[in-house]
């Protein structure tokens, strides 16, 4: 155990190093594969010198972050870069950096600071969403409309189907908590916020169609329950008002009157304004996502393919997050998505079959053993970087076979029509559990769609080849394994 605390103290030290140091750290958090790093000066690192860390896979830059990709033993790296750093858990991102140069806004700018937001506030929601898409898929499996063994009026039934609605119905209160922390504003009157757009008096009132105002303004009748667009634009709104309260009301009253006025001036900007704008953005959104996959014909089934293709690209390049955003606006407004989900399913089980065909192809003992590692976190863990970062990027060739993979993959799903019902934000085997719900042709093609694109991707960069690394230093990875 000792001698894999040192393993992990080197490569803390070595990534130390590689950015900057400590002063060069605005903050540091981690996600599952990855370290993610803010950093006061991007142009320090060398991404090249940084891949070449033994125990680093690789190196990625997006929404603002510098992301070294260390894979399932991150967690570990972490604690130890915090050890010799001396560095703060968790520290906030949003510190005062003023020898830090402001960026000069571009469209290229700003589109990377919106979907760093999106990611700030969705992300965190992923645990929920699989576990409310887990009961759903129990629903769909053990009700009428596949194996029948639960009737619609049981207990077990109405629970599955309660638990996993609950999980999006209530999305407004929960966006509000997690689009709070990245707009620097109060957690609690953000929930509040949210619950007030899904409060069954207003829904009532919605639902009865009768004409209501805010203080005089006509509110447009508008359900937010399941609504992800509305709340995020509040609550960023509600930052800015909040903030204008705390800096000129005295701090004697501050507890009782900057959280009744901030809520007061927020309900006709939220109800009247940002809510019905925010609805109507994403009910565009959705409804042109799911006409798109309803056209058919050859355009639509290529299309899904090219998704299946691109995906993986999108996701290293952090442009998958709007595609996300907009899967889960479309799973919580419509309960199903025809487009998006079956290029991404395609792509994650093309990552698997590369992984597949390169720990078959590969005659060096160290990286075979690596590739069927990067094998079973891709298939079984549902952690796609390790084998991108080590076997797509690192070799150039798998990438090919893995892109073929997602297109064929794709392709099957968008000439049969298939439909995901259940949104399943992991890219392991469960992904395929996606299509659960609707006929049992639709949960057939949309699994025989994976196991083509994992056999395509598999016999293709077989056949391509893996072309060898000319980085000596690069080659000889260094393995974390986790205890």
């Amino acid at each position: 155990m000792k001698n894999k605390d040192k393993q992990y103290e080197k490569v803390a030290n070595g990534v130390l190093e590689a950015v900057g140091g400590s002063a060069n750290i605005s903050s540091v958090t981690h996600c599952m594969t990855r370290l993610r790093f803010n950093l006061k000066d991007e142009s320090i690192p060398n991404d090249g010198e940084v891949q070449n860390i033994p125990g680093v896979i690789g190196v990625n830059r997006a929404g603002g972050q510098y992301q070294i990709i260390i894979g399932q033993a991150v967690s570990k790296v972490y604690d130890a870069l915090l050890t010799v750093g001396n560095l703060t858990r968790n520290a906030p991102i949003n510190e005062d950096l003023d020898n830090r140069p402001k960026e000069k806004l571009t469209f290229k700018s700003a589109g990377n600071m919106i979907l760093n937001k999106l990611a700030g506030c969705l992300t965190p929601l992923i645990p929920m969403l699989i576990a409310a898409s887990m009961f759903k898929m129990f629903a769909a499996i053990l009700g009428p409309s596949m194996f029948n063994i639960l009737g619609t009026k049981t207990s077990l039934y109405q629970l599955f189907t309660l638990v996993g609605d609950a999980g999006f119905y209530f999305f407004p209160i929960i966006l509000g908590y997690t689009a709070a922390k990245q707009f620097n504003t109060s957690r609690i009157i953000s929930m509040f916020l949210g619950a007030i757009l899904i409060d069954p008096n207003l829904i009532k009132i919605v639902t009865a169609g009768k004409a209501f105002n805010i203080f005089g303004i006509a509110m447009p009748l508008v359900n937010y329950s399941s609504t992800v667009i509305p709340i995020i634009l509040s609550v960023w709104v509600m930052s800015y008002i909040e903030r204008f309260f705390k800096r000129y009301v005295p701090e004697s009253i501050s507890t009782i009157v900057i959280p009744t006025l901030t809520i007061a001036i927020m309900l006709p900007i939220s109800l009247c304004i940002l809510g019905p704008a925010g609805n109507f953005i994403g009910n565009y959104i959705c409804t042109g996502i799911l006409a798109f996959g309803k056209l058919g014909g050859l355009p639509t089934i290529i299309a899904v393919g090219v998704v299946g293709a691109l995906w993986e690209i999108l996701v290293m390049t952090g442009m998958h997050l709007l595609m996300l955003t907009t899967m889960m606006m479309i799973f919580a407004q419509s309960g199903h998505e025809n487009f998006v989900t079956l290029g991404a399913v395609a792509a994650s089980m093309s990552v698997a079959g590369m992984c597949l065909g390169a720990a078959l192809r590969i005659k060096d003992q160290d990286q075979k053993t690596l590739a069927w590692g990067y094998l079973i976190a891709s298939i079984i863990g549902g952690v796609t970087e390790p084998g991108l970062y080590g076997l797509a990027i690192r070799y150039k060739r798998p990438f090919i076979g893995m892109m073929i993979g997602g297109f064929c993959g794709g392709l099957y799903a968008g000439l049969t029509t298939v439909t995901a019902y259940v949104m399943v934000p992991v890219a392991n085997f469960l992904s395929l559990t996606a299509y659960v719900g609707g006929q049992t042709s639709n949960v057939i093609n949309g699994v025989v769609s994976g196991v083509i694109a994992f056999v395509a991707a598999a016999i293709a960069t077989y056949a391509i080849g893996v072309e060898a690394n000319t980085n000596k230093q690069g080659t000889k990875e260094f393995k974390l394994v986790e205890a």
